[in-house]
């Protein structure tokens, strides 16, 4: 456990050395209201409240994805929900815990009480003007190292999305982009298909 942790109960986001090094362990005992992710132990503080557009987006996509997988083995969950993925900058330490968008599990096993304890079948991200550029590489990098079959990407502000898919070799390649006219279509998630222009007529200009 951090140092920092051991010396005093962090109740309060500014306590935190946002320059050191945290694990699962630590993140568990902050009790302060800022929503955070830890990234092979780097902190990276969520954005305020999405707008909403992030929040029509994610609701469209939880909605086709729970109608979908009613009744199957496969579940879907949305944030705040914990996902602690096997990748570490430190060997033998679980220090990264974030929180996707939406995620879909089929793996009973990974399904915990606090959580998803591994890798997603499904990861959907929504970007908002608050997500770094640094951030968004970071956990592209995660997902894809930690073996998420398929991560999707969405861009309410440019009505596109894509979606990586690993390879063979566990990398991801990208499908070209999808906009109006359009449906993306899960490779993963076996008949899950997103209409784009159901999406994009929702969404406030």
């Amino acid at each position: 456990m951090n140092k920092l942790a051991k010396k005093r109960p962090i109740t309060k986001f500014k306590q935190l050395d946002l320059s050191g090094y945290y694990t699962y362990a630590d993140y568990l005992t902050w009790r302060f209201k800022e929503r955070v992710e830890l990234i092979k132990g780097m902190i990276f503080k969520m954005s305020p409240a999405p707008n909403i557009n992030h929040q029509f987006t994610s609701a469209e996509l939880f909605g086709a994805l729970y109608i979908h997988l009613k009744g199957k083995k496969c579940k879907t969950f949305h944030a705040p929900f914990d996902v602690r993925l096997p990748v570490s900058r430190k060997k033998g330490k679980v220090d990264t815990v974030v929180q996707p968008d939406i995620c879909v599990i089929c793996d009973k096993k990974k399904m915990e009480k606090q959580g998803c304890n591994g890798a997603p079948d499904l990861v959907i991200e929504i970007l908002s003007p608050g997500n770094t550029k640094t951030e968004m590489r970071d956990k592209y990098s995660v997902y894809e190292e930690s073996g998420v079959k398929e991560y999707w990407l969405i861009d309410p502000a440019k009505q596109a999305g894509i979606i990586y898919s690993l390879d063979k070799k566990g990398k991801y390649i990208g499908s070209p982009f999808f906009t109006s006219g359009q449906q993306m279509e899960s490779k993963v998630i076996k008949g899950f298909k997103f209409d784009m222009d159901q999406w994009i007529s929702g969404l406030m200009e």
